[in-house]
């Protein structure tokens, strides 16, 4: 099985998509937790997490020639494009009610 990209001197492994699946999941993690005021943020930092790990399972899938983590791979898009447009939606109709987006006012929705 071959698993780099191209041969030469600038041949693309599976250790360099790994490393990019790396930090992009350690740069949503970190959006997560130094932001946790602005609801969009925190939403575009599990989008880029999801991404990471589609990264990884497209990686693995052509290292291994097999095709099952590229089929996997379009299932997490599809739930994180159906997650995105549901909080989409739910982030402009609280914003239309309460004139902010907020988290810690989100905790006024209970009950």
């Amino acid at each position: 099985m071959n698993q780099l990209i191209s041969t030469g001197p600038l041949a693309i492994g599976l250790a360099h998509f790994l490393t990019v699946g790396a930090i992009l999941f350690t740069l949503g993690i970190f959006g997560i937790f130094l932001n946790r005021k602005n609801l969009i943020i925190i939403m575009m930092s599990i989008e880029l997490m999801l991404l990471a790990v589609n990264i990884n399972l497209v990686a693995f899938s052509s290292f291994l020639g097999d095709l099952v983590g590229q089929v996997f791979t379009m299932l997490v898009l599809t739930v994180a494009a159906a997650e995105a447009a549901i909080g989409l939606a739910i982030v402009v109709v609280f914003y239309r009610n309460r004139r902010t987006i907020e988290v810690e006012d989100i905790n006024e929705m209970k009950g």
